[in-house]
């Protein structure tokens, strides 16, 4: 079961075992982790899951879709070239160990 380490703003790191085909915020939301809202439940409609990964582990993601990157643009903390929706993030074995941080806020 892959692994993905979260980095909370107060410094906080927590890491969370996900199932291969489940979502970064999927995951995040059943462990009820604070940060991640997934109001959409996933839909790509909401921009509540925003992450900041760490750049080692971006090119081992899939492209984003013109829909991830339109909504990247309502994040309420400015996107970088490192921001993804955790809703987009299919976690894999090729994914275990990723490390992502989380935004001050989420709208």
């Amino acid at each position: 079961m892959p692994k993905v380490t979260l980095h909370y703003p107060n410094g906080e790191v927590r890491t969370l075992s996900v199932d291969n085909g489940q979502s970064v915020m999927k995951a995040a939301t059943a462990n009820m982790v604070p940060g991640i809202i997934g109001e959409c439940g996933g839909e790509l409609t909401c921009a509540t899951c925003h992450v900041f990964v760490e750049p080692e582990w971006l090119d081992r993601l899939p492209g984003q879709e013109q829909e991830e990157v339109d909504m990247l643009d309502l994040t309420s903390e400015e996107p970088t070239e490192c921001s993804r929706l955790s809703c987009q993030i299919v976690m894999s074995p090729d994914l275990d160990g990723l490390v992502v941080r989380l935004p001050k806020t989420q709208r």
